[in-house]
């Protein structure tokens, strides 16, 4: 079994100049590796202190835009619970209001409720008007804040953008460049928009508000007098 084995093991023997072509051909591969290295984009950002400094500054300015961002959505998050709770108040008030109003007509005289109609109405007109105070200023922050949170927007994205020409182009980027506005970056194309509608969109739920509570006067008077 001995012999067996021993007439399978091949020797191959290797001689100065193969072992010579190896070692030029793995000192070429290292070389090749080291001089990608070296004129990697990241690696002359770490051996130029003018583009490395902008690269740190702008990573930072991009860390704050992003805090910037998640506030102001956590804000509008919040601005659209409170509207949300002021329409609840707003039609459990007139629920009650006029299921109040329905059994104290039903009880008194008519025409004492036909003298007096004016005094329920002022007060269901008066807080629907406050209701509707409270709703559009909810309304009109809201709008503000998704304004700022747009131009928060486009000015990360377009920071965004510079940072990655940063590390793609390496020390060959012009450090004059600065990130383009929000504004600056707006596409050729012009939409036309009617400021009408759009106000009319923004503002709707004011607009049914008001709506429902110019329904509520006259039901309230119809209640008193001719129920």
């Amino acid at each position: 079994m001995a012999e067996m084995k021993d007439a399978h093991v091949i020797e191959i023997p290797v001689d100065e100049e193969h072992q010579q072509k190896l070692l030029c051909s793995s000192s070429t591969t290292m070389d090749m590796v080291s001089s990608a290295i070296q004129h990697h984009p990241l690696m002359e950002i770490s051996q130029s202190p003018g583009h490395l400094l902008l690269l740190k500054l702008w990573q930072r300015e991009e860390d704050l835009f992003g805090r910037r961002i998640a506030r102001k959505e956590t804000r509008m998050d919040s601005i659209k619970r409170e509207i949300f709770q002021l329409c609840c108040f707003f039609l459990l008030f007139h629920g009650f209001f006029l299921t109040l109003l329905f059994t104290s007509s039903v009880r008194s005289d008519v025409h004492v409720c036909k003298k007096k109609w004016w005094i329920p109405s002022l007060l269901s007109v008066s807080t629907s008007l406050v209701f509707v105070f409270l709703v559009q200023i909810k309304l009109f922050r809201f709008w503000k804040v998704w304004t700022q949170l747009q131009r928060e927007k486009n000015d990360n994205r377009a920071l965004s953008r510079c940072i990655q020409e940063l590390r793609m182009k390496g020390s060959s980027f012009d450090l004059s460049k600065e990130p383009l506005s929000g504004k600056r970056m707006k596409s050729s194309s012009v939409e036309i928009k009617w400021k009408p509608l759009i106000w009319c969109s923004q503002y709707l739920i004011t607009i049914c508000l008001v709506c429902f509570a110019g329904l509520v006067f006259p039901a309230s008077k119809l209640i008193l007098c001719w129920l």
